[in-house]
């Protein structure tokens, strides 16, 4: 101890021996004054009085042998010397607190513990006194700790709350974690005398940690995507191996495909595909489809729905049902087993297993719950991805069946197309209309959305633009009334109820027409919204037909859709996108127009071949269309025009006119003889009703089309005359007759036009 702290020695009698200069500060008297008188007297009172209550604080009196051999007693001052409470509190401490206490000296061995320590491990006190205290204990990692305890030592900064696993002893001592602190212990001059490291029992804290960590995990991670597969492969990702260091999950087939999963108890018959595996070995292929073996656990569990708890041993009876798990179970050192079902509503989506190998400790009773509750998250993001594919696979299938099939393409127009489905099924679509006079109409659409909405949208759409073709209207017009069926839909759409998924989707479509006439040679354009057309010359390169853009269909505004006609030289390719395509593949600055150009003159097949080994495979947002169409001329043997008077004379001549041209095309009479009644009505009705010039014009690709115009733009009307009626038969009669007929406007007048299916006509 040092000289500061010496207050006076004394003799067994109580005299004073010594008296030091902290004993003359605190009581008064000088060293001359104190040296032979007795303690008592001096404490007393001094030369200022009394001795102050501050100068009678706690001293600390030992016995020193003196140079003489004699005994004396020294006197120090007890700055550190603690009070009653201080004592009590310490006993406390160390005989009742739940926190486990150690006294490390400064080479961290242990020279004291309280009774919570040896409860701690269940152990004497005589097996920790003197040993390391990282070695006393079977840390799982002893030397980290005995780092951070030296750590404390040299710079006097306390660790707290260290998180310290235990493994398991040779006594059989469960796996426990502990929460251990280290604070330096310093006397009152600052020497360092070692540590105090305190440990709290926190198992039950940390596995509840661990439990919500591998719940959060597998909520974090599973049903980013909606798809059963990618679902369970996120699934065994997220709990190996952080759960198990094994994981497989088996799912009924008929789950995979989209369909109502099996009610428990699923019958053997239904197969389940390995969708997921993570770990050592795996049984059998991922992806393969088969049925589970009977009297397993695996089946046991689709029959009731409990998971099971299973310690896997070589004399298991259940392996020898599935000797390839058996062989894999082996290989990869498995020796603890949970299996669990993925079900929901009573409906079995499949099994999951989870092993634990090796070196992992065993499941506990507590890990089923955990596996069941990690499992029924899963399985419902399972069920969410299965219903996704099956609303994909509906929309799908619409819009493959609202699609032209096997569209009916007449001998003058060439088509192949490219069609890229959207993952969830988009509104894409085309059509292939034949028209009154051998024309074609080509259409390429887009519905915006995905999914059932967009497919049926478009559905209704293509019956519209079928419904108004058959009136023959010009492309304007039947633009102009497809955008107000269009407005119509979306006005339907924005008045559902809120709730309704459809009323927070606008409705907006796109649409490009292109009508051919293979007599005269050009090319009909309106477009709303779609890019500009490409035309591939048959001498010539690729250019874009400058075709003004209309609105958006069901847009807003009464914007008109002006139409443009081009000339189209026999043995050009048209070719038209919808919005994706065309940005990459038409467009003058497309990363695959070069491409496009140099298969402009292939055949059509091989062009879309082309095209479509150089689009990327990345998985699209929207649908992607290109069509492709490449003109023919018609023969001009197969069309008859011939002017007419505009007086009574033209019926006959026309009559005479259209037998001599039919007898050439080897029409048989008694058609003939129809065609003939056609033509007369028809001519009389022009010269009866319209205004010259007068034409007739014959028609034969297949069918007879039989035309007659006028300069008058009059609605013919058909009647249904009575019996005492002199007139009004005429276009009843047509109509009777013929297999289509109608009226075709243009800008110098009309042209009424009938149909005739004739088997002789080439």
């Amino acid at each position: 101890m040092a000289s500061d702290d010496r207050l006076m020695r004394l003799d067994e009698t109580g005299r004073v021996l010594e008296w030091h200069r902290a004993a003359q500060e605190a009581f008064g008297w000088s060293a001359e004054e104190a040296v032979g008188r007795t303690a008592a007297s001096l404490l007393r009172g001094g030369p200022a009085g009394p001795a102050r209550p501050a100068a009678l604080r706690p001293v600390l009196v030992r016995p020193v042998m003196a140079a003489d051999g004699t005994l004396v007693w020294e006197v120090c001052a007890a700055a550190e010397a603690a009070s009653g409470e201080d004592l009590a509190i310490l006993r406390a401490m160390f005989t009742q607190s739940p926190v486990g206490l150690h006294v490390l000296d400064d080479r961290l061995r242990i020279v004291r513990v309280n009774t919570a320590t040896r409860a701690l491990r269940g152990t004497t006190e005589d097996r920790l006194l003197g040993r390391v205290f990282s070695r006393a204990y079977g840390l799982a990692d002893p030397r980290q700790e005995e780092a951070a305890a030296r750590r404390v030592l040299e710079t006097g900064r306390a660790e707290l709350n260290r998180i310290v696993r235990v493994v398991p002893g040779p006594a059989g001592h469960e796996h426990s974690v502990y929460s251990v602190s280290y604070v330096r212990l310093e006397n009152v001059r600052g020497d360092v005398l070692g540590l105090v490291a305190s440990a709290v029992d926190v198992t039950e804290r940390e596995h509840a940690l661990w439990r919500l960590s591998v719940v959060d995990e597998v909520r974090r991670r599973v049903g980013e995507r909606l798809d059963v597969i990618a679902a369970c492969q996120e699934f065994v990702d997220a709990v190996v191996p952080r759960f198990s260091g094994i994981a497989v999950v088996e799912v009924v087939e008929e789950v995979v495909r989209g369909e109502a999963p099996p009610l428990v108890p699923v019958g053997r018959e239904v197969p389940l595909r390995r969708a997921a595996f993570r770990g050592v070995v795996s049984a059998y292929p991922v992806g393969e489809v088969r049925q589970l073996p009977y009297g397993t656990p695996f089946s046991r569990v689709l029959t009731d729905l409990r998971p099971r708890l299973i310690t896997v041993d070589d004399d298991s009876l259940w392996l020898a049902a599935d000797p390839p798990r058996a062989d894999a179970i082996r290989a990869s050192g498995a020796h603890s087993l949970i299996v669990a079902p993925l079900a929901l509503r009573g409906e079995a989506l499949g099994v999951v297993s989870f092993y634990r190998h090796r070196e992992e400790e065993p499941f506990e009773e507590a890990d089923v719950s955990l596996a069941a509750d990690v499992c029924a998250h899963a399985a419902l993001c399972i069920d969410n991805a299965r219903r996704y594919a099956r609303e994909r696979t509906i929309a799908a299938t619409v819009q493959r069946r609202l699609l032209p099939q096997r569209p009916v393409v007449p001998d003058t127009v060439e088509l192949s197309h490219l069609h890229l489905p959207a993952a969830e099924g988009g509104g894409a679509w085309f059509d292939v209309i034949g028209m009154a006079g051998s024309r074609t109409a080509l259409i390429v659409g887009e519905v915006a959305g995905h999914g059932m909405a967009a497919a049926t949208t478009m559905g209704q759409l293509r019956t519209v633009i079928h419904s108004l073709a058959s009136l023959d209207l010009a492309p304007d017009e039947l633009m102009a009334r497809l955008s107000d069926t269009a407005a119509r839909l979306a006005t339907e759409r924005a008045a559902l109820p809120t709730g309704d998924p459809l009323h927070r989707e606008p409705l907006t479509a796109s649409c490009l027409i292109a009508v051919y006439d293979p007599i005269d040679l050009t090319c009909t354009f309106v477009r709303a919204g779609l890019s500009e057309p490409v035309v591939v010359p048959p001498d010539g390169a690729p250019a874009v037909v400058a075709v003004p853009a209309g609105p958006l269909l069901a847009g807003p505004g009464n914007a008109p859709f002006p139409a443009t006609t081009a000339a189209l030289p026999a043995g050009s390719t048209l070719a038209v996108g919808t919005r994706s395509l065309a940005r990459d593949v038409l467009a003058p600055s497309a990363p695959l127009r070069a491409l496009f150009d140099e298969h402009a003159h292939e055949p059509l097949p091989d062009l879309c071949d082309a095209v479509a080994y150089a689009v990327s495979d990345v998985p699209r947002a929207d649908d992607a269309l290109l069509l492709l169409a490449r003109t023919a001329a018609l023969p001009a043997e197969r069309v008859f025009r011939c002017a007419l008077p505009a007086g009574p004379e033209a019926a006959p001549f026309a009559r005479e006119e259209a037998r001599r041209r039919l007898r050439a095309w080897g029409v048989d009479r008694e058609a003939a003889f129809t065609t003939e009644l056609l033509v007369s009505e028809l001519v009389g009705n022009a010269v009866r009703y319209g205004a010259p010039p007068i034409r007739l014009r014959l028609i034969c690709d297949g069918v007879l089309t039989c035309e007659v115009s006028d300069g008058a733009t009059s609605a013919p009307h058909l009647k249904h005359a009575r019996t005492s009626d002199e007139t009004g038969r005429g276009l009843f009669i047509v109509a009777t007759l013929a297999d289509n007929w109608g009226t075709r406007y243009q800008a110098g007048g009309k042209t009424v036009w009938t149909q005739q299916a004739l088997n002789g006509c080439p």
